[in-house]
């Protein structure tokens, strides 16, 4: 979706009067409601403040872009304001911001909002774009600065035999500076007459994967992220590792950097992971991993909850048990059997974590959500009084070897719908 399909001017507030975030937000959301854009401005206010407690939305350089997805939205909307003299918006380079955009998203649409934020992070940087918002005097001018920047034909040109880098840019929201860092490297590097792919890891996942192809004709890598991205492939690679702020705010230093032949040469201590990684890594080696996945998630459980239990039976042998009452252990007194109970709940997710992180290993969120259910199903059993079998209300647990089969075979069959169809994931959500 374009991002002047979502502009409405007549939401558009180019005096905003408000000198503090919370006053720009409300005064915002006031003119989305009387807009029709929303139904109810406190709930909207929470999901735009719940937002915002998780990090700032002040992205730096005079910009902020809050935005909240909840059932207060009737449709998708980004309300532009602008103030002269700044908002004190705690913003990540501690100066005021003086341009707005709160995105607005219904709560069943899917990742509207994150493709709106990745477009908006985008122009904002090319070269005389805020300027140009700045000096915007009706909202249709503003409307007709982003139509005219999503219709401008790509003129860059880079030759063929041109130095070749890689990047990977992301940021610990997946937001905007993952997609701010991706266009200013783009940006330098046809400044430059560099060729350059770049992959980001932003909310709604990765895009524009780096293939082993790409990886092996760079020239150099440059990772500008503030989170842990796959690194074992670029292993024997000249690499810069650096925040994804110096990605917006230095590309020509990492650029010049990446090209050098003194650039450090990156070694991996783990094997070779790659796009194909799948069908490369011998069964054995997947196998294991995708197991100690799951194993390594499930532990946790099984100590907590083996410590749990442990109290409880203390806490009786303390207290005393009568002899005739043994059998009841760790659950005669109140405060035993309460950590008898814990003991219990927390063993009562052995199974579904097993089989859910063994299937999010192989096919991400959507294998969690599928493996969960595999290792409920494993835990709890099947009822096959249903299926016409003369086994009535008789649950059937599988136990370990279920949830270990129920996980490799939610995680295949999801990581199989993801490949079929593209957009499958969208329906689980990424934000």
């Amino acid at each position: 979706m374009k991002i002047s399909e979502l502009l409405v001017p007549e939401v558009m507030i180019l005096d905003l009067k408000a000198k503090t975030k919370q006053a720009a937000f409300e005064e915002m959301i006031n003119r989305l409601y009387e807009a029709g854009r929303i139904t109810d401005k406190k709930v909207f206010l929470e999901g735009i403040l719940a937002r915002e407690s998780q990090t700032t939305t002040g992205l730096g350089d005079g910009i902020a872009m809050p935005h909240a997805k909840n059932s207060a939205v009737k449709m998708p909307t980004v309300a532009f304001a602008r103030s002269t003299a700044g908002v004190d918006y705690q913003a990540m380079d501690g100066q005021p911001v003086h341009l707005l955009f709160m995105i607005a998203v219904p709560a069943n649409a899917n990742n509207t909002h994150l493709e709106a934020l990745a477009s908006l992070s985008r122009y904002l940087l090319q070269d005389g774009f805020m300027d140009k918002l700045k000096q915007a005097t009706t909202p249709d001018d503003v409307v007709n600065l982003f139509t005219t920047q999503e219709t401008a034909p790509n003129t860059a040109h880079v030759e063929d035999d041109a130095p070749y880098l890689v990047a990977v840019t992301a940021c610990t929201t997946g937001i905007a500076h993952t997609y701010m860092a991706e266009e200013a490297l783009k940006k330098e590097a046809d400044k430059l007459g560099i060729r350059i792919k770049v992959e980001t890891n932003g909310a709604d996942g990765v895009g524009n994967k780096l293939t082993d192809s790409d990886i092996a004709h760079a020239q150099g890598v440059i990772i500008a992220a503030d989170k842990k991205v796959e690194m074992a492939r670029f292993d024997g690679k000249p690499l810069i590792n650096r925040p994804v702020a110096d990605g917006i705010r230095k590309p020509d230093e990492l650029i010049e950097l990446a090209l050098r032949q003194t650039a450090p040469i990156y070694h991996s201590q783990e094997a070779k992971t790659t796009n194909s990684s799948e069908t490369t890594q011998s069964i054995g080696k997947a196998f294991y991993r995708h197991l100690m996945s799951g194993v390594s998630s499930m532990l946790p459980f099984v100590i907590g909850g083996g410590i749990a239990i442990a109290f409880a039976f203390l806490i009786d042998q303390s207290l005393g048990v009568p002899k005739d009452a043994l059998s009841s252990l760790g659950t005669y007194h109140p405060i035993a059997a309460f950590f008898k109970q814990i003991g219990g709940a927390a063993f009562g997710f052995m199974l579904p974590v097993l089989a859910g992180y063994i299937a999010h290993s192989i096919a991400e969120k959507p294998g969690l959500i599928a493996g969960f259910v595999a290792g409920a199903l494993a835990a709890n059993g099947y009822n096959l009084y249903n299926v016409g079998l003369d086994v009535k209300h008789m649950p059937i647990p599988s136990g370990f070897l279920g949830a270990l089969v129920g996980g490799f075979l939610a995680g295949g069959i999801m990581l199989l719908l993801k490949k079929t169809f593209p957009k499958f994931a969208e329906i689980f959500g990424r934000h």
